[in-house]
Parts: structure tokens; sequence; C-alpha cells
């Protein structure tokens, strides 16, 4: 399933990285950038996420949140959104079922084996929760630029 712009972001409750939930519909009135990544504290996720952090201010102007997604721990996002001083939550999808409804999860290949993980990609969401950027299979500094530009 591919998600196109203007349709209705899938609706979602997840844990974030200081234990509390976080409800998409909760965020509505304001701009929403959503970026999916395979794991935390790996070279092109930390590249991703550093991107988000260093141009937070220039998001913040533009009213936008930012929510990190991934199956990993809540204690794991804990840690790795410390050591990198992110100024946003970290949500875990540990079942996938949030990556699955935005078509995020799916078949990846490394070294010549196949196996099911998240497709790295980001989403922004418009302050009445319809998408209105989605990017699949984005590159880790392709994702940062795409959005910014999009907030402008």
């Amino acid at each position: 399933m591919v998600l196109q712009n203007g349709e209705l972001a899938p609706a979602f409750e997840l844990q974030a990285d200081d234990g509390n939930k976080v409800k998409l519909v909760d965020l509505r009135g304001q701009r929403v950038i959503i970026f999916f990544y395979p794991k935390a504290d790996t070279p092109g996720c930390t590249k991703q996420a550093c991107g988000f952090r260093d141009n937070f201010p220039v998001i913040e102007a533009a009213g936008a949140v930012v929510l990190g997604i991934s199956p990993d721990s809540v204690d794991r996002l804990a840690k790795w959104r410390a050591k990198e001083g992110l100024p946003y939550h970290l949500l875990s999808d540990a079942d996938h079922a949030v990556a699955d409804a935005y078509g995020v999860w799916g078949e990846k290949k490394m070294y010549g084996r196949a196996y099911q993980g998240i497709i790295r990609s980001h989403f922004i969401i418009d302050a009445e929760g319809r998408l209105e950027d989605v990017q699949y299979k984005v590159s880790p500094q392709k994702s940062v630029e795409k959005a910014l530009k999009q907030l402008q």
C-alpha cells in the first residue's frame, strides 16, 4: 500500500522514548514530520535524525513538530535520543503496525540476503491531518532536504 498526498494520515498511538504515549490526533492544528528509520544509533539513521535536529529551529519556525519512528525498544530510543541530543521524540513501533499502515514495512536486501524491515521514508502531515508530502525510499540526507523544502 502506498499513501498519496491529500489522504488522511493513518492514525496511531505509540510509546515515546520518555515512556509517554503519543497520539497523532493530539497533534492536529500543527504540521507533523514523521520519519521512519530502520534502527537507532546506526550511521544512516543518525545522519537523518541529526539532520532534523540541526534544522529544528527552522522546523519549529514553520509550526511543525518532528517524530521519528522505528521498531526499536523504548529504552534503546531513550539512550539514542540522549546521546545525540535530539529535541524531538522517538516512538517505538515494535510490532511494526504503524509502519505497515504507512506502507514502509517491506522487503529489503543486504549482501544478497532478503529480509523484512523499515524502508526509510518520511511524511509531512498538515494541520488538518492530511498528508502533504510523501517520500518513500528516501536517503537520510534527502529526507531532511525535502522535508525542509516542503515546509517553506
